[in-house]
């Protein structure tokens, strides 16, 4: 495995951490600004709406994890293939749960960490 292979997994790893934790910051710092999601039944969004969905989630627990399926590494940019299955509660609700594959492109950064760029998930 190559470092930045391992870079890019320790990055999914730490998005999925900080998802559990609670910790919207972090997650908003492990993609760019102009960050691009693709989901099922809506238009593609980008960072602030993302940001937005977030900070109205606070007190939703987020349970989960991914099984990366495949990296490529092609200079400052990659694309991972990766299967995702996650649980979120809300306070005094019921799990809802999604599973499905992502294919996210990557773009290593000036400071040398890689970041979301793009994220299509067929989630459901």
């Amino acid at each position: 495995m190559t470092e930045d292979e391992r870079a890019i997994r320790d990055m999914v790893d730490q998005w999925m951490s900080a998802s559990k934790a609670g910790d919207h910051e972090t997650v908003l710092g492990l993609m760019t600004d102009d960050a691009i999601f693709m989901v099922p039944g809506r238009e593609p969004f980008g960072k602030d709406a993302f940001e937005a969905a977030v900070q109205g989630s606070k007190d939703i627990r987020v349970e989960g994890g991914s099984e990366i399926q495949e990296i490529q590494v092609l200079g400052d940019w990659a694309w991972l293939r990766n299967h995702v299955e996650v649980s979120i509660t809300p306070p005094g609700g019921e799990a809802i749960r999604r599973s499905g594959y992502t294919l996210t492109i990557l773009r290593k950064g000036a400071d040398g960490r890689w970041r979301l760029m793009r994220d299509a998930n067929l989630m459901g």
